[in-house]
Parts: C-alpha cells; structure tokens; sequence
C-alpha cells in the first residue's frame, strides 16, 4: 500500500470528503468527484504531494478525533458532545424560513453572523451551476448568496476545501458543515492560529450520511428527468418543512421543466440513504460536538404534511455558540423557545442506538484486519452495552455479512491517484 497517508485514507475507506486536505495544500491535493466513492482527494505524485500529505493527514478528523479535548460534564454530554443549551424555533425572516430545510435557523445565523459585524463571510457549500447534482464550496458574504445554498444538499460536499483559503485571507468567516466537516475545521484551527484567529463560530449541521452521485442518478429518473438532459435546479428539502424533492430542467425544445414533487420520506428513505458511503456508516458522530452550535430536525415535533412552516432544533455546545445565539435571539433573527438539554435524544431517537452500533461495526471490521476510526473518549462501548441483544448481535454480525458482500476489504482506488 502507498505511503502517502492521504492516498492511504481514501483507501482504507476512512476519508470522509470534507477536503480539509486539498484546502490547506490546494497545489499538491485536489478533490475528484467519483460517482460511487465520493468526493475524495487526489495527491499528487512525487515529493511534492508526499510531503504535503504527511502534513495535512493532521487536520483529517475522518481517521481520528479526540472527545476528550470537549467539555463533557455529564450523561447528556457523554452521549451527544456537549449541550450547554437548546431551544427549538425558526428564522424570524419568513423567506429564510420557507426556503430552509426546517427552520432555516442556519441560514438565519450566518446572515445575523453578517449583519451583526461578526463576520465578513460564510463559507459553505451550494449547488454547482453548471451541474446541479453536484456541490461546491463557497464563501458567501450576503444574503442572496446564503440562499443559494439555503435547503440541504443531499450529495458529497467538501466545505472545508475553503479552510485554506480562510487561513491566508484577512476576512473573519463563520464555517458551516456537516459534523465530520466541522471535526476537522477544529483541527485545522488547533493546528493553524491564523486560521482559527479567522474563523469566529463554526455551526454544524445534523447528518445521517452523504449519498453518492449513484444515488442521485436515480432519484432524478424517479422524478423523471430525462437521461442527458441540462439539469437547472435539484431540491432536497426547503419551501416548507420537510419539503418536497424536485428538479427543474431543459428539455430538447429548450422549453423549462419541473418535475412532480416527491416527499422526502420517499427520495431520503427509499432512494438516497442506500447509497450513503460506508465511512457515514460507522461514523459516531451525527449532530456536530464539536461545533460552536449544531442545527437540525427536531423530529419528537413532526410536520403534519410535508410542506409545513418549518423549526429547527438549535444547539450551543461552547460558550461563543450559546451568546451568538442569545444576540440573534435578541435581534430577532431567530425565533426560538427554549428546550431541555436531552431534546436531542427526543428529537433524535434513534442516533443514540447507531452510535452503539457503530462500536460493534468496527469491531467487527477489526476482526477481519480492515482500518477503523478512532474517536478517543467517545464511550462507544458503553453505548453498545446498553442496546438490546439482539443489536448486539446485529451490529456485528450484519457487518461481517456487509463487508462481504459489498467486498469492504478491497482498496478504494480513485482516477489519477497513486496506486
């Protein structure tokens, strides 16, 4: 197997995409997007790329993180990162609102992050123009832009491909990104005072796993449009809570089309999650700890259809995050009541039990001699001790029978990287 611990990463299945690698040595790593493993990094051959893969396998929080640098002060701590506070309400903007994936309260943040004179940017990710089934990672620095990528992306995103260029800027940017993304912008700012020094909030977004470009194939034949057509718009959620999936295209005559609306129940549940990546799969982490504040769906309070005015549920997990809220609570860029410190187990049931699985996962992976994750301090076998046998078993078991059939010991080869 190479020596190049980037190259190394993506072949053990332990990358997770979120191009904080290519962001801090854009000249030596760049991002490919493979339709069946992902966005995943290609480091250049020679000593060159060597050396600089040496250096960024530092800031990838996909092969380790570190629980034990977050401040845990009890059980609900333990089982979700911290929760200093939690509330559950919306974007005091009606626009933000409608057109957010729940509440809008991520959009609804980074523009209060704007106006308030906290930050000149927001780096996150919005649909590519050219091919809206894909993403790119951007720093928008007013409201339209925040818009473009209002709603979730449901495809493999690589927000922390702009840490690099936030480390040599002179801008104060807040970072938007899914758990891992985050993870790894955390280390990047431990590792980069320049970068942290530019960075004043990071805000996590709740995460079940990032589908392939397999998968998005197929959802746009359910929702028939045409093979070869010139896609113009795909939406995951947003325009209502949850909201429905759709695609606009060109067709043949150059006329507009929209396609039906299906409901998220059926494009996540039956089409985009099978196709979720298998280091989502033994992820522990899916609601940000270690964010500033994390943001997403608070399911104990479902839609009653699936276009209804949306909420979000907000979490502060550090001291900024908790005061960045309690000011855009007071400037009426958020609406919100406040909520237990356990909501998330409520909000979220069945997080707490994937995260013991996950323990069993690896586990079993071990067994068989594949590279695991290691998340030092997380607890996960105390976790895994508390499901039922029967997951127990399955958590094991089910993964031996997935490795197999899926051949997870083989080594994850994308075009253009060393071999």
């Amino acid at each position: 197997m190479t020596a190049d611990p980037i190259t190394r990463m993506v072949a053990c299945n332990l990358c997770t995409g979120c191009g904080a690698c290519a962001g801090a040595f854009p000249d030596a790593i760049r991002l490919v997007d493979d339709p069946v493993n992902g966005r995943r990094p290609v480091v250049a051959p020679g000593l060159r790329g060597q050396e600089a893969s040496r250096s960024a396998v530092a800031l990838c929080a996909g092969g380790a993180t570190d629980w034990r640098s977050l401040d845990r002060s009890d059980v609900i701590d333990r089982d979700w990162g911290p929760v200093l506070a939690a509330w559950e309400g919306w974007a005091g903007d009606p626009e933000l609102r409608h057109r957010g994936s729940s509440g809008g309260a991520v959009t609804a943040l980074g523009l209060h992050a704007l106006t308030s004179g906290l930050a000149d940017g927001v780096a996150h990710v919005a649909a590519r123009a050219d091919d809206p089934r894909l993403n790119e990672a951007v720093i928008s620095r007013d409201r339209a832009g925040l818009l473009r990528g209002a709603g979730s992306r449901y495809a493999q995103a690589s927000p922390a491909e702009r840490l690099g260029d936030i480390a040599r800027g002179d801008e104060q940017t807040v970072f938007v990104g899914k758990p891992c993304d985050v993870a790894s912008a955390q280390k990047a700012m431990q590792a980069d005072r320049a970068l942290a020094a530019n960075i004043p909030l990071t805000i996590a977004i709740f995460c079940a796993g990032q589908p392939n470009l397999v998968a998005t194939d197929r959802l746009l034949d359910r929702l028939g449009v045409p093979k070869g057509a010139q896609l113009t718009d795909l939406r995951y959620r947003g325009e209502g809570w949850p909201g429905l999936m759709q695609a606009s295209w060109v067709d043949e005559n150059g006329d507009n089309q929209t396609s039906d609306g299906i409901p998220y129940a059926e494009g996540w549940g039956r089409i985009l999650q099978s196709e979720r990546r298998w280091r989502c799969r033994v992820c522990a982490d899916h609601t940000g700890a270690f964010a500033d504040i994390a943001v997403g769906d608070p399911w104990h309070a479902p839609p009653s259809g699936d276009t209804d005015a949306g909420r979000s549920l907000i979490v502060a997990r550090t001291p900024r995050g908790a005061a960045f809220i309690h000011d855009a609570l007071r400037a009426g860029a958020l609406v919100a009541e406040p909520r237990s410190r356990d909501v998330i187990a409520r909000a979220q049931p069945n997080l707490k039990a994937t995260h013991g699985a996950v323990w069993g996962r690896r586990i079993a992976m071990r067994s068989l001699g594949l590279a695991t994750p290691e998340d030092r301090g997380q607890g996960l076998f105390r976790l895994w001790l508390g499901l039922p046998a029967r997951q127990k078993l399955q958590s094991v078991a089910g993964t031996w029978k997935r490795v197999l059939r899926e051949r997870l010991w083989r080594r994850v080869t994308i075009p253009g990287s060393a071999r």
